[in-house]
């Protein structure tokens, strides 16, 4: 006590402020309490004689910290057995990561000493030509070189020339700035650490209070630790006590049911620790290296204008990571299961060739519905709708796994006391509420409705159902009945297929609707330039969208022109299905009846569109019931046992199915890798209807699986592209993707899917390669493996290697650019190496779709932009090879261009090549009649990819199911469970289609 008062005696002169001199390091305590020691609600204070004054202003923050560290250690009873104040823990220590290199051949070796010489001879050429392409390495190159020599490629030209010109808006909104207005980084610690919004609560307050301890300046605050203030604070470092009142929430509950949530008048005051101190001074000046023509922005600049630009939005709406919503934007709408869909808008800067730019955009979530937990699961799960009036009722072993991935994750608050608290659930207990007991602080058991009873003289009605788990690692219960589930929570559970369609009616604007929504929103009370900060900070922010030229480029010719409906169009490739057998899953009487009609419309419409499927199937059909896709042992049995009746060499099985059915994924699972036939499902919904449209749909999936192709490019590609594509030097054409468990799935595998064409110069066939690993792991482990895979499978079916690989990667964020591209190329270039003397052009190029820009017409029929149309200048990067492609007819909504980065490029292609190649691919899709809005080869690694994942989930489920995460402690990532391996006799086929 004594060092403390003499550190806050002498700091008071020692580190007065001046605009000259500033100390980094001031003591905690640096100017006297009534400034900087502030509640916000000051508690009473005891009274002192006269006498006594001199001491109790000396002492009164001593007081303040009486106070804040009280309110941690009260001698009153425990309202509930909560968890002690969790102790703070060291860090695990560094460990160091090892590369394993990569052995290589002799003569690669050879090469790549060679490439070495090269390399020294290129340092040579003038700093323009590096800069303008990338600089190609060999494929057995050390990790090491590789990772100096990896630079993003650059813009071969000023953008592509073809094509007829459309003028467009896109939804990117110009951001000016002050490159000399300098921006303080403060960073900011509260404690005890509150929720985002009491955070942004405590910041409003001291900025109303204590105006000159910030110099007068309004900060931004992103909710967090960081603020960012256009001129420096009194002080580096700060301290406040806030007393802050935050009102409380109070339940009515009657007999164990919830009664409408009331927001009592009075508030729970609670005190906050905050202190800040100076991180970093920057302004936006370039800082450009001798002979660049352009850098970017410093990223921590960028990252601070976009905190500001969020200010307003953050204060008046609910945000989810780059999104806000609100109310105000057109209400919330009830779309089942516990769920609410909300309309909101996104908002991103970004750099672009026009300067820096605010991506706007209209934005639909689901959340949870804030209501009762027993009135949610009463709408969440189908077999809890009578509970209230079944009070009594118990749950089986599979309904609590039910209940328990329900809940697993969401925060709740109680209602039979007044409080702030807010709990998450980590799971459900063993126990049902009448037999549980838990000790209290001294160690003694209690019972928990005894408990309830003798301190809230509240009797607990749903004995039998078991408690909410809210901690970890030690007992800590809460009843069911007593809770709610908290305001602003994203829907964490997938959403069924009724939901996801309500969601998309929401968002499915036509495009004049989504562009009036956007434009409301950049003149409305909540957009990002109508607060303070833009004025603080010198930004000045337009209230119109980005005009700019695109280009529109025309289709290629295809071997069989597409007519404008399906009905009169006939695939370019038919194969000959001779053998296949039927089988019903479930369904009524009629449903049933109507097997033999289907049969015979498929197998009309499959001889109209060029395709023959047998009229006589060899095996008769298969009637079982819907609880066979419950048993998977009896399901294997029933496949083996039609596929015996067909002498080992059936080709397909139509599986028609009551509903849709969990066992899909086993059935899908078991014909693939067990028995060796490829399978197509559909609903007795829909084949009753019989639908033309949807039978061509189904005969075209049918064609595409066992090997067919719905049409082929009149001119094929090397007549595209002559500069680089010949017919006697084959290209190949990869894709990959990477699929993740839901979000709050901690253990189940990732799943990274590679496809790569077969057939050369068609490149219309695709084979596919599948491989689980570590948990939310992007990078794809086994990338070199199945890369060297599928160029044994090319090698086999063309006699030669490909001169050149085109890979197109989906699913890749901007900023794991740079570690994608100098691992998975390294991995590729691996691949390569395996085959003495080989070394191809490699183009590596990522396929973006889930972005929010949007292209809207100029011209006043407000209709979707057509197909074709291209984008490469004003919103697209500075300096790097990008562009948008818009290569589909919108019918629906607000067609999405998709976003192509070329991350390297040894191929050299111009602006115009690529965009045409990408262009013409898009008609190739093995199983449309009109072009598609990705590129194929990525498409396909995503429904590869979503096929091992179905694999994955479908294995983890019937082996235990969902897991107590209350009760697991795991050290170290989960184990990786391994893909069953696919048949022979379908790894080739495009089954996944």
């Amino acid at each position: 006590m004594e060092e403390k008062t003499q550190s806050h005696h002498t700091s008071k002169h020692k580190h007065k402020h001046s605009p000259n001199s500033k100390s980094r390091t001031p003591p905690l305590l640096h100017k006297p309490p009534p400034f900087h020691h502030v509640h916000t609600n000051p508690l009473p204070l005891p009274s002192y004689p006269q006498q006594n004054l001199n001491l109790f202003s000396s002492n009164l923050h001593y007081y303040y910290y009486y106070c804040f560290y009280s309110q941690f250690h009260n001698s009153l009873p425990p309202l509930l057995p909560l968890p002690p104040p969790p102790l703070l823990s060291l860090p695990p220590p560094l460990q160091q990561r090892f590369h394993k290199s990569l052995s290589v051949s002799p003569v690669v070796e050879r090469k790549q000493q060679q490439q070495h010489q090269q390399q020294q001879k290129k340092k040579q050429v003038s700093e323009h030509e590096s800069n303008s392409r990338n600089i190609k390495v060999s494929g057995s190159i050390g990790t090491e070189l590789a990772e100096e020599a990896l630079v993003v490629a650059k813009r071969p030209d000023s953008g592509g020339q073809q094509g007829s010109v459309i003028y467009l808006l896109a939804n990117h909104i110009l951001v000016k700035f002050d490159p000399l207005q300098r921006i303080y980084h403060y960073n900011v610690d509260i404690s005890p650490q509150p929720s985002k919004e009491i955070a942004r609560m405590i910041k409003q307050k001291l900025v109303e209070t204590e105006q000159s301890s910030f110099s007068g300046a309004v900060p931004a605050f992103d909710g967090r630790q960081n603020i960012y203030s256009p001129v420096e604070f009194q002080e580096d470092r700060l301290e406040f006590f806030v007393n802050l009142p935050i009102p409380s929430c109070k339940t009515m509950v009657k007999n164990g049911d919830l009664l409408e949530k009331q927001t009592q008048k009075n508030h729970i005051d609670k005190l906050f620790k905050v202190n800040m101190r100076l991180v970093s001074k920057f302004d936006g000046k370039e800082q450009r290296k001798e002979g660049e023509d352009w850098a970017p922005l410093p990223q921590e600049y960028v990252h601070a204008l976009d905190v500001i630009l969020r200010e307003n939005p953050l204060e008046k709406c609910t945000s989810m990571g780059r999104s806000f919503y609100s109310n105000s934007m057109g209400g919330s709408k009830e779309i089942g299961g516990g769920a609410v869909g909300l309309r909101g808008f996104f908002q991103s800067l970004r750099q672009t060739q026009q300067g820096l730019a605010l991506n706007m955009d209209l934005s639909i979530t689901a959340f949870h519905e804030s209501i009762g937990v027993i009135a949610y699961l009463q709408k969440r799960l189908e077999f809890l709708k009578d509970l209230p009036r079944n009070k009594g009722r118990e749950l089986s072993l599979e309904e609590m796994r039910e209940v328990e991935k329900a809940l697993k994750n969401i925060r709740v608050f109680v209602c039979h006391r007044e409080t702030v608290q807010r709990y998450r659930v980590y799971g459900l207990t063993e126990e049902i509420t009448e037999n549980l007991w838990f000790p209290d602080r001294d160690g003694k058991q209690l019972r928990l409705m005894s408990y309830f009873k003798d301190h809230y003289s509240y009797e607990i009605q749903y004995k039998n159902l078991p408690c909410l788990q809210i901690s970890r690692t030690r007992p800590c219960y809460l009843p069911v009945e007593l809770c709610m589930i908290c305001e602003g929570q994203k829907f964490l559970g997938k959403l069924s297929d009724d939901q996801a369609a309500k969601i998309m009616k929401m968002g499915c604007q036509r495009p004049n609707e989504r562009k009036a929504i956007i434009d409301n929103v950049m003149a409305g009370p909540v957009g990002p330039s109508s607060g303070k900060q833009t004025r603080e900070f010198n930004l000045e922010v337009a209230r119109e969208m980005t005009l700019l030229k695109g280009r529109i480029l025309q289709p290629p010719k295809l071997k069989l022109d597409r007519p404008k409906n399906l009905q009169e169009s006939r695939v370019f490739k038919g194969i000959r299905v001779e053998r296949w057998a039927l089988m019903s899953i479930g369904g009524s009487t009629d449903q049933k009846s109507t097997i033999p009609k289907f049969i015979n419309d498929l197998t009309q419409k499959c001889e109209h569109l060029g395709v023959f499927l047998s009229k006589n199937a060899t095996s008769s059909i298969f009637f079982e019931p819907s609880h066979i896709l419950n048993n998977i042992s009896l399901l294997e049995s029933k496949l083996k046992e039609i596929q015996r009746a067909a002498s080992s060499n059936l080709q397909l099985i139509i599986c028609v199915m009551e509903r849709k059915h969990k066992g899909y994924g086993d059935l899908k699972r078991i014909a693939e890798t067990r028995i060796g036939v490829v399978t197509q499902c559909c609903l007795y919904t829909n084949i009753t209807k019989l639908n033309s449209q949807f039978v061509s749909n189904l005969a075209l999936k049918i064609n595409a699986k066992i090997g067919g192709s719905m049409t082929e490019l009149y001119k094929s590609l090397p007549s595209h592209i002559p500069r680089l594509f010949r017919l006697d030097e084959p290209v190949i054409f990869m894709g990959a993707d990477v699929t993740h468990p839901h979000p709050f799935d901690d253990c189940s595998p990732s799943v990274a899917a590679v496809v790569g064409s077969i057939n050369w110069p068609e490149a219309n066939r695709y084979v596919s390669r599948m491989r689980s690993q570590t948990h939310r792991q992007e990078i794809i482990q086994d990338l070199d493996l199945m890369v060297k895979e599928l160029l044994e499978d090319f090698y086999k079916a063309v006699n030669k290697l490909p001169n050149r690989i085109i890979f197109f990667r989906d699913g890749v964020s901007e900023t794991q650019f740079k570690k994608v591209l100098q691992e998975e190329l390294q991995s590729i270039k691996t691949a390569c190496s395996k085959f003495d003397g080989y070394n191809p052009s490699i183009t590596f190029a990522v396929v973006q779709k889930r972005h929010h820009t949007r292209l809207f017409r100029c011209d006043p029929d407000h209709e979707n932009i057509p197909p074709g149309t291209v984008v490469d200048s004003v919103i697209t990067h500075p300096k790097e090879f990008d562009f948008y492609l818009c290569s589909h007819l919108g019918v629906k909504g607000t067609s999405r261009p998709t976003h192509y980065h070329i991350l390297w490029d040894e191929n050299e292609f111009t602006s115009d090549e690529l965009q045409r190649l990408v262009y013409n691919l898009c008609y190739t899709f093995v199983r449309c009649t009109k072009p598609v809005s990705i590129v194929p080869p990525a498409y396909y690694a995503h429904l590869a990819a979503y096929r091992g994942r179905l694999y994955i989930e479908r294995s983890s489920e019937t082996n235990g199911g969902s897991l107590n995460l209350s009760s697991v402690s795991r050290v170290g990532p989960p184990k990786t469970i391994p893909l069953p391996k696919l048949s022979d006799s379908v790894k080739n086929l495009m089954f996944y289609c």
